[in-house]
This record gives C-alpha cells, sequence and structure tokens, in this order.
C-alpha cells in the first residue's frame, strides 16, 4: 500500500465516524512506531497487509470503521520485553478516539478489538472475529511470504537462544494450528483455512 492509499484509508476512517481526521502529529506517532529499527514483522508492511485484507473482506464488517481504526493501533505499542503491548495500545486508541469526538461506546468497542489481538482465545463477537482473522491472515499467505514473516519474528526476537525461542514458536504455531476452524469469517476461512495449515505444520515440521 502506497503512503497515499495509506493516508486515504486513515481518513476515510475518521469520516465514518462522523468525525475530523486528528491532526498530523497522530498519524506521523503511528508510523514512526510501526518503522521503528527493532520491528521486522509489525512493521508498516503488516499494517498495510491488514488494511487491505479489511479492504477486501469489507462486507462482512458490521462497524468497518472501528475495525479500521482497532488496525491502526493494534501494533501501536510493540516492545518484545513487555507483556501489555495490546493493552497499552488499546488504551492509546481509545484515548485517540475520545480526544477525536468519537462517542465512549464506540471508542470502548475499539479498545475491546484491539485486546482481542491478544490472541489468548478466539472472540465470539462477529467483528472481533473479523478483525482476529485479518491479523492472523499471514498464516495461510503464499509459502514465501510465510517463510519471510517466519524469518521477521526470528529477528524480533534474536535475543533469545534457539534453544528457548524454537520450543517456544512450534508451541504457538501449534496452538493455531489446534483451533478447528482456524479462521472463524467464513469468507476468510475459504480462502485461507486451507493454505495455513500447511503453512503451519510445515513450520512445526
Amino acid at each position: 500500500m502506497q503512503a497515499v492509499a495509506r493516508h486515504a484509508a486513515w481518513v476515510e476512517a475518521w469520516d465514518a465516524f462522523g468525525v475530523e481526521a486528528p491532526g498530523a502529529a497522530l498519524l506521523d506517532t503511528l508510523l514512526a512506531r510501526y518503522s521503528e529499527p527493532h520491528r521486522a514483522y509489525h512493521t508498516l508492511q503488516h499494517l498495510d497487509e491488514c488494511l487491505e485484507g479489511l479492504a477486501r473482506e469489507r462486507s462482512h464488517a458490521k462497524r468497518p470503521a472501528e475495525i479500521a481504526l482497532a488496525l491502526w493501533f493494534h501494533d501501536a505499542i510493540y516492545d518484545v520485553h513487555r507483556h501489555d503491548n495490546e493493552e497499552r495500545s488499546a488504551d492509546w486508541a481509545q484515548q485517540a478516539l475520545r480526544d477525536a469526538g468519537v462517542d465512549a461506546d464506540a471508542a470502548q468497542r475499539v479498545h475491546a478489538l484491539v485486546m482481542a489481538t491478544r490472541h489468548q482465545a478466539q472472540p465470539e463477537e462477529a467483528d472481533a472475529q473479523l478483525l482476529v482473522d485479518i491479523d492472523l491472515s499471514i498464516l495461510g499467505a503464499p509459502a514465501p511470504r510465510f517463510a519471510e514473516y517466519e524469518q521477521q519474528i526470528r529477528f524480533e526476537y534474536a535475543h533469545v537462544p534457539p534453544e528457548v525461542f524454537e520450543p517456544r514458536r512450534r508451541q504457538i504455531l501449534g496452538s493455531f494450528l489446534a483451533r478447528d476452524p482456524l479462521y472463524l469469517t467464513p469468507s476468510v476461512r475459504a480462502r485461507l483455512e486451507a493454505p495455513a495449515r500447511v503453512n503451519l505444520q510445515r513450520a512445526i515440521g
């Protein structure tokens, strides 16, 4: 996604709430976060893939603007040494929406959507399911992109020795493989379930 298209998606999401997009400082800060040097996967590439995924599945969203802003913020804070990234990102999103004049209920729903990307359990609400499916669409990517993703994750955890990283990584990927189905949105499942299972089985090896 080019910068122009990315900016258009940002403005469109705020417009759908009936509020003006916040000043350039917020967007610039978010883009800078996604460009931090310690990131390799949780970057603008991932954000763009998510926004493109939402554009593809938009007709299946009840509140697409809420999903869009949740995607913008879901990895806004990413520190591999902490375990509260999603909570801090969700808090940031909620405050940004409230500051822009979005009503409290919508801001709280966006907070909940960001929290769903902890992937601790599969969500029950349809928009949260779609958001999580979009976030996990990398698992069903073509084999070269999935291999790149695996390398990017390893880069982000380069400080973790192989004897610790590899079993933990297999455990995480295995937990996704154990989900039946992995994707809860029917259109995403039809497109990505089979390749995701092939990718995961190969990665777990």
